[in-house]
């Protein structure tokens, strides 16, 4: 997935996906450890694209508690 379709996922939408991803990532770990895959660089580009997807979550967090914020007072 690419940077431009992680930004454009909802919130409760990338809680889905890194779910996903990251059972995915978990299930290749372990094929992994039983027996090579073919492509080990797999393993590190899944964990990029987690940590990208976490972090652009983050970022609308903030972004919705900013929003949020002003609001209440």
């Amino acid at each position: 997935m690419k940077k431009e379709e992680i930004k454009e996922l909802s919130i409760p939408e990338l809680k889905a996906s890194i779910e996903a991803a990251e059972k995915a990532y978990r299930e290749l770990k372990v094929t992994h450890a039983i027996s090579p895959i073919d492509n080990p660089a797999k393993i590190t580009a899944d964990r990029r694209e987690i940590a990208r997807m976490k972090t652009v979550l983050r970022q609308k967090e903030i972004e919705a508690a900013k929003a949020e914020a002003p609001a209440n007072n």
